[in-house]
């Protein structure tokens, strides 16, 4: 049960015991005892006492509240004590089946409640209990979490408690189990769609029309509400019952001290970056289902995670989509920089770029020795080897780029029609970036056309790229062992022609540099969009014969994502500093020195087998 306890608290048993004999809302006997927790890992790193400090808001004031006067408190996997009695002659304890039961745990506590039992909770004995302390581990435990929200929601016991509860009760029960998650959901989406729609204004020139009526540009409430929503969605609400928490127990100055400091110590990072694992998994599994139990390990252990490792663990759930978010930003910002002020983008966006920083670079932030230049090219040789690594089977996804891919799309094969159809839905949304950008370019403006043929025209250059590629990977197969000179010749051959069409199109109809990078903005999500629809067209797209094609331009993009990641970590790298300042500031004074230490050591055993190789 990975639980701790304490003599002391050995010693009240018999009086929790008791409490089975005591009709707590003066009807019903209680079917489980809920007890208070004791969560003693918070003084690892500034994870782990974000984390504990989460977890002991939940498991005191949180479950305090949801027992009493709510009536909706569960079973959460924590130290409760259930009527063995009650529980067997009304169909077990758990619930067994393999994948709607992922939270088996909840399902103990909609079972009592379904069958007229009552679940109460008793603060006056604690029992001891480790959290995960690394980024990693509580991405994991999050995950897991979130799946099993996602099933909890298509569950048949949340149907029926939903019909069975009075109004109020509904509510409660809603927003304490999977309202949470379902809210967590929309905060993200409503960031896509008002980005969506601000592209959409500012492609269109609506908004420049509208930015010179008067009504609009003096809309002060307007600008009231999207500085507000700012704060909210930073995360400052997730530490609310964290300060009420420690406020009651250890008084308000503390608990506002400890508040401070948790701001200093990027807790609003640590809650934003939680926000995206939490909406990828539920929204997931809502889609496609599919959830599966993670081992978090939960080792009392804070060390490096490779940038393979990170790359592995958050590269669906947060790059992509911080980088779609970021290419939204920086469009917004190239096509309306003429009739807006620097400070009106600022005010709009801002919330929004510490969103995308943070989905993109907070696993490296809290990474220990993140920054640190030998661990920065082992990670680099480490990446490189498993990213050229072929697959195929019985090779592990931590060995092979293509064995991870396969799996990371397991979840569409066991899809129903729905799942697929919603998956192909929203992936035509990168299709948007090509039909407005295109009709911008400095040459398509000086044809003043706006004609369908320019986009017919850009369809066009895509497919020509494309063939090219399928062209170079058709014959590095059929020659690079013959046929090693002609194969060079034919790739030195496409490179010229390339160049020189650039060169050209720059000459003649006066293409700028800036027209360059806008078609790189509207190609690249056009390719990831049919990446997108082929995956999860897999069994036609496989006996069309095209699954290579669609694999090589897949690294492709890898490979492209995981260089803007890791040159601004390695650029940070350079500079010793950086590595000293996120050793003190994320990890606690015994860490830090233990960390210095073992540099040394490491720097005199590197030192010693130099000499003996001499």
């Amino acid at each position: 049960m990975n639980q701790d306890n304490y003599m002391e608290e050995a010693l009240k048993m018999r009086n929790l015991l008791q409490e089975f004999l005591k009709k707590h809302d003066g009807v019903r006997y209680p079917s489980i005892l809920g007890l208070r927790e004791h969560i003693f890992t918070g003084s690892v790193s500034s994870l782990a006492w974000f984390m504990s400090n989460q977890e002991t808001s939940f498991v005191t004031i949180g479950q305090r509240l949801l027992a009493n006067p709510l009536k909706v408190r569960f079973h959460y996997g924590h130290p409760d004590i259930f009527d063995r009695l009650f529980h067997l002659t009304r169909g077990g304890v758990s619930k067994a089946s393999k994948v709607i039961n992922l939270s088996e745990d909840i399902f103990a506590g909609f079972n009592s409640t379904l069958r007229e039992g009552n679940v109460t909770h008793h603060e006056y004995i604690q029992v001891g209990k480790g959290r995960d302390v690394g980024l990693n581990q509580i991405s994991m435990f999050e995950a897991k979490i979130a799946n099993g929200n996602g099933e909890q929601t298509l569950s048949r016991d949340v149907y029926r408690l939903g019909h069975r509860f009075d109004f109020f009760r509904m509510l409660s029960c809603y927003f304490t189990t999977i309202g949470f998650y379902f809210s967590t959901l929309i905060t993200v989406l409503t960031v896509y769609v008002f980005l969506y729609g601000r592209l959409y204004l500012v492609l269109s020139g609506l908004e420049e029309g509208l930015s010179t009526q008067k009504a609009i540009r003096d809309n002060k409430p307007l600008q009231v509400a999207l500085a507000s929503q700012s704060f909210v969605q930073i995360g400052f609400l997730m530490a609310l019952p964290m300060l009420m928490e420690i406020g009651l127990e250890r008084g308000f100055r503390t608990a506002l001290s400890e508040f401070i400091l948790m701001q200093l110590q990027l807790a609003p990072v640590f809650f934003t970056f939680s926000l995206g694992t939490k909406t990828h998994y539920y929204g997931r599994t809502l889609l496609h289902g599919g959830a599966k139990y993670r081992p978090t390990g939960r080792g009392f252990v804070v060390f490096h995670a490779k940038f393979a490792d990170n790359y592995r663990l958050y590269s669906r759930s947060h790059f992509v989509k911080g980088i779609e978010l970021m290419i939204l930003l920086i469009v917004y910002e190239i096509f309306g920089t003429s009739y807006r002020s620097a400070v009106a983008y600022i005010l709009i966006t801002i919330s929004m770029w510490f969103m995308v920083g943070t989905w993109l670079f907070a696993p490296f932030l809290f990474n220990p020795s993140g920054f640190e230049w030998q661990k920065i090219v082992d990670d680099w040789t480490d990446w490189n080897k498993w990213i050229s690594n072929i697959g195929g089977i019985g090779v592990p996804p931590e060995k092979s780029w293509e064995s991870w891919w396969e799996e990371e799309q397991e979840h569409l094969k066991y899809s129903g029609k729905r799942g697929i159809i919603v998956e192909i839905l929203l992936s035509l949304r990168f299709f948007i970036y090509q039909y407005g950008l295109v009709y911008h370019l400095h040459i398509t403006r000086q044809w003043h056309t706006k004609s369908f043929l320019v986009y017919g025209l850009s369809w066009l250059v895509i497919f020509l790229i494309l063939f090219v590629m399928k062209t170079v990977s058709v014959g590095r197969r059929k020659f690079s062992a013959n046929f090693q000179l002609v194969f060079r010749l034919i790739k030195g051959m496409i490179f010229l022609t390339f160049v020189s069409i650039l060169v050209t199109l720059i000459a003649l109809p006066h293409m700028t540099l800036q027209d360059i990078f806008v078609c790189i903005l509207a190609f690249m999500p056009t390719g990831w969009g049919m990446l997108q629809i082929a995956q999860a067209l897999k069994p036609l797209v496989r006996r069309a014969g095209f699954w290579g094609s669609v694999k090589t331009l897949a690294r492709g993009y890898e490979i492209v994502m995981g260089l803007l990641l890791f040159t601004p970590v390695a650029f940070l790298a350079w500079f010793p500093f950086v590595s000293e300042f996120q050793t003190r500031m994320l990890f606690n004074q015994a860490f830090s020195r233990g960390l210095q230490i073992s540099r040394i050591l490491g720097g005199q055993r590197k030192e010693r087998s130099s000499r003996n190789k001499e």
